[in-house]
């Protein structure tokens, strides 16, 4: 279920601090552990105030501000894990009823209140994902499972709260999923035709940056055959 033609809600709120891994890579600090927090919240272009973002190089940022992950993925891992998994367990910002991650539409906008988030890109596991889960091989697990949650840029920023309603509005422009472009991740377009679709989305910064290149080298290529 994607939320298309049904009324979302805010589950929870999530910021966390920064903080180590674990007691043995004391030095590995991340910001991924995070708690539901009560009230309501500001969101601004960057994020919510106070959450801790550490490995900028992969995280935040204003295409990256806001990381959600839906009830209905979380519904999928506990189901798969055998486990019930909190609000925040994922190291997102804002859980969300009923929605699944995949079949959303790079573009498509996020309506709480009088917050407008657009969804920009999925979420790449990295290897401290896999130590917050206490599990080696969840990194490839995450990559098959194919429900990575959804960054946003915040088009109009405000105060939420959980429990609020949410109303996806889909995008009306190129239409490129968000399981396709984390599909991508892994195995890059090197077609001309499919990077320029993708640069049509509007993509995050740096999943664009990395296409202007592909395409590049692409039509460096095909002045060579």
């Amino acid at each position: 279920m994607t939320g298309r033609e049904i009324q979302l809600h805010v589950m929870s709120i999530n910021i966390g601090i920064a903080r180590a891994v674990d007691q043995t890579r004391p030095h590995d600090i991340t910001g991924i552990y995070k708690l539901p927090v009560a009230g309501p919240m500001q969101i601004t272009a960057d994020g919510l105030p106070g959450d801790a973002i550490v490995s900028t190089r992969h995280h935040g940022g204003p295409d990256q501000a806001i990381y959600i992950y839906g009830g209905a993925d979380y519904a999928w891992w506990s189901a798969e894990l055998g486990q019930e998994l909190a609000p925040g367990t994922f190291g997102e910002n804002l859980t969300i009823s009923d929605l699944e991650s995949a079949p959303l539409v790079i573009g498509d906008r996020l309506r709480i209140g009088a917050v407008t988030l657009e969804v920009t890109a999925p979420r790449i596991p990295c290897g401290t994902f896999a130590r917050r889960m206490g599990d080696p091989g969840f990194v490839a697990h995450f990559r098959a499972a194919e429900r990575p949650g959804v960054y946003c840029r915040v088009v109009r920023e405000g105060i939420i709260q959980a429990g609020e309603p949410v109303t996806l509005e889909p995008y009306a422009g190129e239409q490129v999923t968000v399981v396709e472009v984390f599909r991508d991740t892994y195995e890059p377009a090197r077609d001309p035709a499919v990077i320029r679709r993708f640069l049509a989305a509007p993509i995050a910064i740096r999943a664009r940056t990395d296409k202007e290149q592909q395409l590049r080298e692409a039509q460096r290529k095909d002045r060579t055959r």
